[in-house]
């Protein structure tokens, strides 16, 4: 694939373009806050930026009429409802983790939620000091799956990839599932299965769990 990365030059940017690289695909455009630099026209499009490019992610993918694969946190719903918009013209995959256990996790809380009711639960997530919205959007997902307000508590704290765990607890006994992300790569590989994924695919609106 010849590939384009908006946010090239941030921690998943690098970090998905190494990966791509070793699969014999090609960087051949980009755009950063350093401006944008272009060999070829991408044949897709991955986004790993800020809420704040949204708007140019969005025009660069009508620019170019390709898919796109968005990993973008702290999206509003407004700009969720544009990426669905723009999913009736091109294929794009949103998510906001892209790790094959997040989504084994998703499912251990299909699996858990309709035999611990009346128990309490809560969500705690770990991310590194950079990382700017709170909470992530992955405890998000684990929130919005448990079906019913979930507290989560969140801690920014070195250089730590994205660490997730619930807790259920009745009167006598606590329940915890975790997953902790060892590198960003595990990232990047969902981001390659994702592209391989979406590039013979019909315009729509897909996550990971579809591709998983």
């Amino acid at each position: 694939m010849k590939y384009g990365i908006i946010g090239y030059k941030g921690r998943m940017g690098k970090e998905i373009s190494q990966l791509f690289e070793e699969n014999g695909n090609q960087l051949v455009w980009g755009y950063d806050k350093d401006g944008e630099f272009s060999k070829e026209v991408p044949e897709i499009l991955i986004d790993f930026s800020l809420p704040e490019v949204f708007e140019k992610t969005v025009n660069y993918v009508k620019k170019f009429n390709v898919p796109l694969i968005i990993g973008t946190t702290g999206l509003s719903d407004n700009q969720i409802y544009t990426l669905k918009n723009l999913a009736k013209n091109v294929p794009v995959v949103q998510s906001y983790n892209f790790s094959i256990g997040i989504q084994l996790f998703l499912k251990m809380i299909d699996v858990l939620k309709d035999s611990t009711n009346g128990w309490d639960v809560e969500i705690t997530e770990t991310h590194h000091r950079f990382k700017k919205d709170k909470p992530s959007g992955t405890a998000k997902m684990l929130k919005e799956r448990c079906g019913k307000d979930v507290p989560i508590s969140s801690l920014r704290l070195g250089n730590v990839p994205g660490d997730h765990t619930i807790y259920l607890s009745n009167l006598g006994e606590v329940l915890s599932i975790s997953h902790r992300a060892l590198s960003r790569r595990a990232f990047a590989e969902g981001v390659l299965k994702s592209a391989e994924f979406v590039m013979n695919k019909d315009n729509g609106f897909y996550t990971f769990s579809d591709i998983i």
